[in-house]
């Protein structure tokens, strides 16, 4: 074995001493800041009521397609209407288009009733606002900085051909895709290679069909249950939650039946995580 001599021991500690003083000398240069940078806000998110959601972060809010409007539906959705004016920080309000059940302006409202956002597709009939609100028409494709939040509108398609987006939300190391009512399109590729994969998508399930224009299609105007989990999983969907179904006894809106089953159905044969949520529930994210 090799004797361990004082010149040797020495020179180990001068080598530890120059690592250390080198160590030290790059922390003295990065900012206070980043040598005790915080964890990133933990993203939650509320289902409301048909298609709506709330993404809550510490200091901000953020709605999409919120309904509190119980004329929307009337007796047709059993859904509870869950309040949207406690907000916390800066608060925005996404739709995805600007038929009643999507954009509520009772909800927009009270959700903006101090200020705030709301972003919207460009090219729709231009929205009512609250006193010290602000609207964002905002094109395809362009990420709209709000606060803490950055979401973008991407195509989508709309039963009766009304311009109509879907967003993708980015905000606390999350990402997510609100799908409005949209029907089947051929974007969901471009969609998932650009932005995938989400953490959560929430897509309409309830494959409803139209009987309000003449001649009626008999054709599905929003994504039946099937559809919306080969959506989630062509963009990469870790969970795909259900949203916009629960509305009987319409003779001119019949969705499919037993949406919710179907859905568990379809993903089975896909291996896709579905989370069902109530109006009013938090999103449990997986492990």
């Amino acid at each position: 074995m090799k004797a361990y001599t004082h010149e040797a021991a020495v020179d180990e500690g001068r080598r530890r001493l120059l690592k250390g003083c080198a160590g030290a000398s790059v922390a003295a240069l990065l900012p206070a800041s980043l040598l005790a940078a915080p964890p990133p806000a933990a993203l939650r998110i509320q289902r409301l009521a048909w298609a709506g959601i709330r993404l809550q972060l510490p200091a901000a809010t953020l709605f999409i397609d919120p309904l509190v409007n119980p004329e929307a539906w009337g007796a047709a959705l059993a859904d509870t209407l869950v309040p949207v004016d406690e907000t916390v920080g800066d608060t925005t309000v996404l739709i995805t288009h600007s038929h009643s059940d999507h954009f509520d302006a009772q909800a927009a409202g009270a959700a903006l009733r101090r200020g705030g956002v709301l972003a919207h597709p460009s090219g729709i009939p231009p929205v009512s606002l609250p006193d010290g609100a602000r609207a964002r028409p905002s094109p395809l494709w362009e990420p709209q900085l709000l606060g803490d939040f950055t979401a973008t509108p991407v195509p989508a398609a709309d039963g009766y051909g009304d311009t109509q987006v879907s967003w993708v939300v980015t905000a606390g190391e999350r990402r997510i895709f609100h799908g409005g009512d949209t029907l089947w399109h051929g974007y969901w590729w471009r969609i998932g290679r650009q932005f995938g994969p989400f953490d959560a998508a929430f897509l309409p399930i309830n494959g409803a069909r139209f009987g309000w224009r003449q001649p009626a299609s008999d054709q599905p105007g929003v994504l039946t249950p099937e559809q919306a989990v080969a959506a989630a999983d062509i963009l990469g969907a870790r969970t795909l939650v259900p949203i916009h179904y629960g509305v009987t006894g319409m003779k001119e809106y019949v969705e499919v039946a037993d949406p919710v089953g179907e859905l568990h159905r379809a993903a089975r044969k896909r291996s896709i995580r579905v989370q069902t949520l109530s109006p009013g529930e938090w999103m449990v994210w997986p492990p």
